[in-house]
């Protein structure tokens, strides 16, 4: 394991240098003889402990191992006691205050706190060797609650340096996990932005086919009926055509109203258009009915559009597939839910999927399925079956309501 870097790295050569000057100043002052040996001695332990901590940081930058932690801290107490033995003034003592403040950060607070209590008893001891009854003098029981109080506070320091080096930590760990989680975030919108993407495309492929799709289709049924009776009914024939060019112009009608939607213009409304084509669906060879019952002004214009959608669907179904001759059409709004049902006379479904008609897995009606599906709500398609035959269909298309945002048109 590795011991991080010191927290407050310029605390040992301060109080280096300190110890330094102190012992030159006594040196200097003093009245007794200069010991040029003691005095060199003195200084080179201090320029040593000076320049192993710039070394230290050098090699081990990012903390230094724990083995190499603590065989520098044994090489700085020998340093430190070889400068208290050639040290006059008594002030190299303070430098043992750096041991417990070491050994907490390099290897925690028990380490901290057993390296300070035996530097106590290493100051005592030495006392007790060659100061006889020193606990009876002021000045050296002084000095010893002094050392004391200077253990407790570097110890109180670096406490608070481990304590701010793990908030730093965890700060930087913090920080990785938020870029960690904003670079997932980016992701996650890319993929959102795809899938809104491909899901806008089926919208669009879904209204392409709902809309215009139904559309061309009638004119298409219109076309071959005008053909069909040119000759034989005129008056059919013209009313066909003229039912296509409705046709034609309720799709241009309905492009215009769905870019007008985009702007804001007048709300959608299902009943108005329900109306609008059951009246001109019908002709005297096709009855087309229209029951509504309740309110629609509570449901919000996806649901109503997606419900006229599926109607066009299931009416062309019925008319061009099916054969219907009468096809009943009722839109009931209750309190939580709307339901559309469209009921035909014709062929109903046939058994088989590869029928000459789209059966119920078809490309209309699975997109009806989707668009209402989308909305919380369900297609449910059933035969009206009699005696040895189908009887026509029932589509039952059912949304469920969903409350209108504040300010959203109803």
């Amino acid at each position: 394991m590795t011991s991080p870097p010191i927290a407050v790295p310029w605390i040992p050569p301060v109080l280096y240098a300190a110890v330094l000057l102190g012992g030159g100043y006594h040196a200097a002052v003093s009245d007794g003889p200069v010991h040029t040996a003691r005095a060199a001695g003195f200084a080179s332990g201090l320029v040593l402990l000076l320049l192993l901590e710039p070394a230290e940081h050098r090699r081990f930058r990012h903390g230094t191992p724990r083995g190499a932690a603590a065989a520098l801290a044994a090489v700085r107490v020998v340093l430190f006691s070889v400068v208290a033995l050639l040290d006059g003034s008594g002030v190299s003592r303070a430098l043992f205050v750096l041991v417990p403040f070491r050994a907490h950060l390099a290897f925690g607070r028990r380490a901290g706190l057993l390296s300070g209590a035996g530097c106590v008893v290493l100051l005592v001891t030495g006392y007790t060797v060659w100061v006889p009854a020193w606990w009876v003098r002021a000045a050296y029981v002084s000095d010893l609650l002094m050392f004391v109080l200077a253990l407790a506070l570097a110890l109180s320091m670096a406490a608070v340096a481990v304590r701010e080096q793990a908030g730093r930590a965890r700060l930087e760990g913090a920080l990785t996990e938020l870029e960690q989680s904003h670079e997932l975030l980016s992701d996650f919108a890319l993929q959102v932005a795809e899938l809104s993407t491909a899901s806008e495309r089926g919208r669009v492929a879904r209204e392409i086919h709902d809309s215009l799709g139904h559309h061309l289709t009638a004119v298409a049924i219109q076309l071959e009926k005008a053909e069909a009776f040119r000759t034989l009914d005129p008056p059919a024939a013209a009313k066909a055509v003229s039912d296509a060019r409705w046709s034609a112009g309720r799709a241009l009608s309905e492009v215009r109203e769905s870019v007008g939607a985009l702007r804001d213009a007048r709300p959608f409304s299902l009943t108005r258009a329900l109306a609008d084509l059951v009246r001109h669906l019908g002709d005297e060879r096709l009855t087309v009915t229209l029951e509504v019952t309740g309110d629609e002004s509570g449901y919000d214009a996806a649901s109503l559009t997606a419900l006229y959608r599926a109607a066009q669907e299931a009416l062309t179904n019925a008319h061009r597939h099916g054969r219907a001759t009468r096809i009943e059409v009722s839109a009931a709004y209750g309190e939580s839910s709307a339901r559309l049902v469209v009921a035909d006379n014709g062929r109903g479904f046939p058994a088989s999927p590869n029928a000459a008609r789209p059966s119920r897995t078809g490309y209309g009606i699975r997109g009806m399925r989707e668009r209402v599906e989308l909305l919380g709500g369900r297609v449910d398609i059933e035969d009206r079956p009699t005696v040895g035959r189908s009887s026509g269909a029932v589509v039952t298309m059912t949304v469920p309501r969903t409350p209108l945002l504040a300010g959203s048109p109803a």
